[in-house]
């Protein structure tokens, strides 16, 4: 986990919509500053940058899945944290172990007639 950015804590804001806490200096500077978010959108910066800006900005958790660029990671991890009111390091690692989970599953009946095996041989 080291390397990537933290994901921004959920709150409920006053109409009763699941959000990404706001940085209140990043909504300040994005409000009045020279740069808009198409500006910033015809920029070359990376994926996990345009991700947190979400964040930073109080993006919507529902409207925010539709962003082509958030991860599946922070969307589950962070909806984790607030509903599990858990750190951030273990709802990323449920995040992971519920992937290799659900990967296992999908892979047992492909696996088992690869090998020709009935699926509950497989461990």
């Amino acid at each position: 986990m080291l390397g990537k950015h933290p994901i921004q804590p959920l709150e409920i804001d006053g109409a009763g919509v699941l959000r990404f806490k706001e940085n209140m200096i990043v909504r300040f500077i994005l409000d009045h500053g020279s740069v808009d978010m198409n500006d910033i959108a015809r920029k070359g910066f990376t994926r996990e940058d345009r991700e947190q800006f979400a964040q930073l900005i109080g993006y919507s958790h529902s409207g925010a899945s539709d962003l082509e660029y958030m991860s599946d990671e922070v969307l589950d991890a962070s909806e984790k944290m607030f509903n599990r009111s858990c750190t951030e390091q273990e709802a990323r690692l449920s995040h992971f172990s519920d992937t290799v989970s659900r990967l296992r599953d999908g892979l047992r009946a492909p696996m088992a007639e690869l090998f020709h095996v009935h699926p509950d041989d497989l461990t």
